[in-house]
């Protein structure tokens, strides 16, 4: 269900919106947010199309201090990127807490327009500290089931993960090619059913107004697939598991999914 859009698209919603007293407080606000971006971003293609973006933004805002309404398609015209990538871009920038977006509608027909992205103020307490990673991204899975519990310690359970035969009554909401390949080393479908879910729930929405995740069912199956090669291998290693086979998976999975989702061939797919 969409929420509904209150606030219309004209120059007295602007100066509401507006989260600056002067220009040079918006200046130092965004200059010590390149500052947090350069010191806790690890790619350095992102971590300069980040601060791209957020110079871009402070270029535009300054009419209303702190408010930009340029539509992300003139965004990325302007930097010479995809809508798909400024769309992410975006994202980032608001799951560091550095810009929130407000939902527009224009006068003349109440129809949704161009978002306005919003600057947010840096509290002096906080400044010099890296925002804190969003933990809602993808939650553990805990679970007391004990064969859920499992642990394969080293090379020696090769023989024993061989062995195990094809699962049977895979719930239908699996894909057929996840399921296929799982089904090689866990013969229980409750079993490859959770580590789906562990996919399913690692793939974040990203627009809430039509429930845009952040990946096609395509690229959910890939990732998963290759999250779980990486996973066995892990356990034909002998890797501890200190949290479980769910936990341990989730963060390969959240892993893989960080960094294809600002991998533009990958998106493409």
């Amino acid at each position: 269900m969409k929420n509904c859009i209150d606030v219309i698209a004209q120059e007295e919603s602007y100066n509401n919106l507006s989260t600056f007293n002067d220009i040079e407080s918006m200046n130092k606000t965004v200059r010590k947010y390149r500052d947090i971006i350069s010191s806790s971003v690890s790619r350095s293609d992102v971590r300069g199309r980040l601060i791209a973006l957020l110079d871009h933004l402070k270029r535009y805002s300054c009419k209303q201090l702190g408010v930009s309404y340029m539509s992300k398609n003139k965004i990325a015209d302007k930097l010479e990127l995809s809508y798909k990538t400024v769309q992410r871009l975006v994202k980032k920038l608001e799951e560091l807490g550095m810009i929130r977006q407000v939902f527009m509608k224009r006068k003349k027909d109440m129809l949704q327009t161009s978002n306005a992205i919003i600057i947010q103020p840096i509290e002096e307490e906080v400044s010099n500290k890296t925002p804190a990673k969003v933990s809602e991204k993808c939650p553990a899975i805990k679970t007391t089931s004990v064969s859920l519990k499992q642990k394969i310690k080293n090379n020696n359970k090769r023989n024993r993960t061989a062995k195990l035969t094809s699962a049977n009554f895979i719930a239908h909401w699996v894909p057929k090619a996840f399921s296929d390949f799982t089904s090689n080393f866990y013969s229980k479908a409750e079993t490859i059913q959770e580590f789906w879910k562990v996919v399913k729930q690692c793939n974040r929405v990203i627009n809430y107004e039509n429930e845009q995740r952040a990946f096609t069912t395509e690229q959910e199956i890939h990732i998963g697939i290759q999250a779980f090669k990486e996973f066995v291998m892990k356990i034909k290693s002998g890797t501890k598991m200190i949290k479980g086979e769910f936990a341990y998976f989730n963060g390969i999975v959240n892993k893989l999914m960080d960094k294809l989702y600002f991998d533009d061939v990958f998106m493409a797919i």
